[in-house]
């Protein structure tokens, strides 16, 4: 039985320590939610107005004909930027992500489009270098906390594909939108081409302005549509750097949780040990006793 405790003790130190990280590792990720909460507020003012001017240079055009407007008939290629964190300890937030990006590149293959991918983070890096699959870009070190000018980056190199005459047709974006603190979604979006569409409802933000040109609209278009674009992306990885560390968050409260309970478990098999020796003690020294009383009674 002395085995069997200093096993069960050792088991009770080594989970109080693994109980001791996951609970530090819950409390940053909860400062770090604050944090990103308030820097996707901070950006939703440029998107919804570069969106609202992207949308009235598009109304006051005659004709639409710009190439990041344009889809073509029989698309070839595809990219899919696929946004994954850098570190683990996050749950299913990294493996719902890659399962919903090889479920659209499942389907883009069906309709015979190859699929080319663009990844972001550490996570998603390793786990196509693993798989021997080749990626058009990757990009790490910033997940939990992106700047404009990651995104920028990533524009750049996606723009560029997409206008090359042997480039990607089409562009996809596969990320985990914050909704809660307990509710983070996988969304799947084409960001290029634009979709244009036609209708005679007025925007909830109230009418369009009217521009006027100069040179002409497809200068400007030239000027705000990498913009626009960029604006996209990066609201992409501001929501998926706030819904990683309510992942973590969340992961680390279970594991805690979890710890504390082995310890729990482990503490009362230890009692119970612990009396089982005790009342074996007893019952030895009871049991001597007895056999010393009855020996003195024979000698008598």
């Amino acid at each position: 039985m002395g085995a069997q405790l200093r096993l069960l003790r050792r088991r009770i130190r080594s989970v109080k320590s693994t109980a001791k990280i996951t609970r530090a590792q819950e409390l940053i990720a909860s400062s770090r939610i604050i944090k990103a909460q308030q820097r996707m507020v901070a950006a939703v003012p440029y998107e919804r107005e570069i969106t609202r001017a992207v949308s009235a240079v598009l109304s006051n055009t005659a004709e639409v004909d710009h190439p990041l407007t344009v889809a073509k008939q029989q698309p070839a290629n595809a990219g899919v930027l696929i946004v994954t964190s850098d570190r683990g300890f996050a749950g299913g937030f990294n493996a719902n992500i890659l399962r919903e990006a090889e479920a659209l590149a499942g389907h883009l293959r069906g309709r015979g489009v190859e699929v080319k991918p663009f990844v972001v983070g550490r996570k998603g890096i390793g786990w196509h270098r693993f798989r021997s699959r080749e990626m058009s870009g990757e990009w790490s070190g910033f997940s939990d906390n992106p700047l404009y000018s990651h995104a920028k980056d990533i524009a750049d190199s996606l723009v560029g594909a997409f206008v090359d005459e042997n480039g990607i047709d089409e562009i996809h974006v596969v990320y985990t939108r914050f909704v809660s603190m307990l509710t983070q979604e996988v969304q799947v979006t084409r960001i290029l081409p634009l979709e244009v569409e036609e209708t005679t409802e007025e925007p909830a933000e109230g009418p369009l302005p009217y521009y006027e040109f100069e040179p002409t609209a497809g200068e400007v278009l030239n000027q705000l549509l990498p913009r626009y674009i960029e604006s996209r992306i990066f609201n992409a990885l501001l929501q998926s750097a706030a819904s990683e560390h309510a992942s973590r968050r969340r992961a680390m409260k279970s594991a805690t949780d979890n710890a504390n309970d082995l310890i729990r478990t482990f503490t009362q098999k230890m009692n119970q040990v612990r009396q089982a020796e005790i009342t074996q003690e007893i019952s030895e020294i009871v049991g001597g006793a007895n056999a010393l009383a009855d020996a003195s009674a024979g000698k008598e």
